[in-house]
């Protein structure tokens, strides 16, 4: 038995010197300790033994086997720094060699410069900017805006609440996700407030916004709507921006699309505010930026807006 561990150690340390790849280790760890391993068969012929003959050769079986176990470890521990060595040739970089291509550079959404468009269009014809809180009061939302407690648009199902009170200050509402629809969008609104206004100085507002967001060829045309907060109300169209007003699929043939709704300030809110309705006037707009996003890039889905999918914003 002496000889058969002799003649085994020998042979191990031989294939391990000769080992290329950390995949032979596998090979030989079978080949030894395996069920139909070399050490494996010599332990099953114990049986036939003295007791002191057994106790004498598992000492030995089990020395040999720490020593491959340790041979074998080390083998590997040889085979992986030489792999690490070989990837950080691979990879290796000279940090000094001139560049062959430009490093890509980030640009601003498509969302964001339409934003800026709109807010520079509007500074520029007088207005000021705020920014609304992320939560707002119910009665800054609804009440003051002369919205009944009974009107639809403040029920469960149509705006997001904390409480009685609270709700978010950006436009979240019940909705389903289309092509042109979201729980959440941007808007911004406008608002003067003045003496003597009167819808055509709402129409002339408007016409000098849209032309200066969109160029000066667009056209503008109010259509009665109705909304609480206004009195008259209106939707305020622009000719189709694909088309040019001849009529195509995303106007539906009409050469009109709804851009924005607007209208004089219903007097009770101005009382609301503290002023007397027979001396002051007013007028509102709101406009979404998603919205605009989308006609004046030509985006078929407000999902893209919203997605950050780096192949749809590399083409702003």
């Amino acid at each position: 038995m002496e000889n058969d561990l002799q003649r085994i150690r020998e042979e191990a340390q031989k294939r391990l010197a000769a080992m290329q790849e950390e995949c032979d280790l596998v090979a030989l760890q079978q080949q030894l300790f395996g069920k139909a391993g070399e050490l494996t068969a010599i332990l099953r012929t114990m049986g036939k033994l003295s007791k002191e003959e057994r106790a004498q050769l598992g000492a030995n079986v089990n020395k040999l086997k720490q020593e491959l176990e340790a041979a074998m470890e080390a083998r590997r521990a040889e085979f992986k720094k030489k792999a690490q060595e070989l990837r950080f040739e691979r990879e290796a970089l000279d940090v000094t060699e001139a560049g062959v291509s430009p490093i890509p550079m980030g640009h601003l959404h498509p969302m964001t410069q339409t934003y800026r468009t709109i807010r520079d269009a509007l500074v520029g014809m007088g207005f000021q900017v705020f920014d609304g809180p992320e939560i707002e009061l119910d009665d800054n939302n609804f009440t003051l805006l002369n919205l009944p407690l009974d009107h639809p648009a403040r029920d469960m199902q149509d705006t997001f609440y904390i409480n009685d009170k609270l709700m978010p200050g950006r436009v979240f509402r019940v909705d389903e996700v289309d092509a042109s629809h979201s729980p959440v969008f941007m808007q911004i609104e406008g608002f003067v407030v003045d003496k003597n206004l009167n819808l055509a100085n709402l129409k002339g507002t408007l016409d000098t916004f849209i032309r200066a967001v969109f160029g000066e060829n667009v056209k503008t045309r109010l259509r009665p709507s109705y909304f609480p907060f206004t009195e008259p109300s209106a939707e305020l169209d622009m000719s189709c921006t694909i088309c040019g007003g001849k009529g195509c699929r995303v106007c539906k043939g009409t050469g009109w699309i709804e851009i924005l709704g607007c209208g004089m300030t219903n007097p009770h809110e101005l009382e609301n505010c503290g002023l007397d309705p027979k001396e002051w006037s007013a007028f509102a707009f709101g406009v979404g930026v998603d919205r605009v996003t989308s006609l004046k890039y030509g985006i078929s889905d407000i999902r893209y807006e919203y997605e950050n999918d780096a192949r749809f914003l590399t083409q702003f």
